[in-house]
């Protein structure tokens, strides 16, 4: 039986002193934002590279002057699991120690959330306006959510709510193996470059799926083969409409479209399938609602459960730092293990 330190007060007291900086950490993008009081506004995020610094501490140490006053909490998420009160992150070397990084920057009080654990708490801190329908059903507190999207690679996460409180339920599923479905997808599969040997939902709804995706397609029907990368093909398909590069991303909207539905039936999601991540908002032009509709509730025979699950895109990438500044303000509406989790 673990037994807390004595300083520490009960869960239902937990607060997060501010101010506060909240992270958003993937494997090519570190978002910082702060926010002076509970009721205060978040300040304009500073957007680093990943890359460019070898830890969470120095990213934080070169956001900070930009934001204002010195923070004395920090709430980060990050694109892998967490181990306890640590996460390595999938896609990049840092690996974040919240202790460790309380102790180096000087912080009273820290937390620590896989991404898309902390994108299901922030659904239900995004403004409406920051999200586009998709399709006609529109959103509302009627059961579980699920949110997802294509990055560096795939994140997954749902959020139920009970007794007035959110809890998150964190996924792997992007490691999952990932099958086609109908003629075209059939036609590229043996195309596809495995990762690690196979194919998965990440090794296909991701930044890198979108180029691997588009290469099989274009391998499929016997043309010179493609070797542009996921910013290559979307700069192509927008410069052709009609071209090559323009038909795989109607393909990947189909596939996002259809894996987005098995996650909704999986989770009983009728609360809404919200997508995200970095992608999309980049290939939305090429979104057509019907087609995606339709791809989404072709799960017989709980095709009606499906169509019940209304469907939405966050166009805004920094989304989830309001849910965790709204996490920092308001702990006791979220059914988190604050305790377990505190740094200090």
């Amino acid at each position: 039986m673990s037994v807390q330190p004595k300083s520490m007060p009960p869960a239902s007291q937990f607060l997060m002193p501010f101010p506060v900086l909240v992270c958003d950490v993937g494997g090519t993008n570190a978002r910082f934002a702060a926010q002076a009081t509970p009721e205060g506004r978040l300040s304009e995020v500073v957007h680093l590279k990943t890359g460019d610094y070898p830890s969470l501490v120095e990213a934080a140490e070169a956001a900070i002057p930009r934001l204002g006053e010195r923070p004395r909490s920090l709430v980060v998420c990050g694109a892998g699991p967490v181990d306890g009160r640590k996460l390595k992150l999938t896609n990049a070397p840092w690996l974040i120690d919240g202790p460790e990084t309380a102790r180096r920057l000087g912080l009273a009080q820290g937390l620590l959330f896989n991404d898309f654990e902390a994108q299901a708490l922030s659904l239900p801190a995004i403004p409406r306006d920051w999200a586009r329908p998709i399709g006609s059903a529109l959103f509302g507190p009627r059961g579980p959510q699920v949110i997802l999207g294509p990055g560096t690679g795939l994140g997954i996460g749902a959020l139920v709510e009970a007794s007035g409180r959110h809890t998150p339920l964190a996924s792997e599923a992007c490691h999952i193996d990932f099958g086609p479905v109908g003629d075209e997808e059939a036609a590229l599969w043996p195309h596809l470059e495995r990762v690690y040997g196979r194919v998965t939902t990440e090794s296909v709804m991701s930044g890198p799926g979108l180029a691997r995706v588009n290469a099989a397609r274009v391998a499929s029907l016997g043309l010179p083969k493609s070797t542009l990368d996921a910013p290559g093909v979307v700069a192509a398909a927008h410069a052709d409409r009609n071209g090559a590069e323009a038909q795989s991303l109607r393909l990947f909207w189909r596939i996002v479209a259809r894996f987005s539905g098995d996650m909704g039936v999986a989770f009983v999601a009728t609360g809404g399938v919200t997508l995200a991540g970095g992608v999309l908002p980049r290939i939305v032009d090429f979104l057509d609602d019907v087609t995606f509709r339709r791809a989404f509730e072709a799960k017989a025979p709980v095709d009606g459960l499906a169509r019940r699950i209304p469907t939405r895109l966050v166009t805004r990438a920094d989304s989830v730092l309001v849910g965790m500044a709204a996490i920092a303000a308001t702990p006791h509406l979220y059914a988190i293990d604050v305790i377990g989790r505190a740094w200090v």
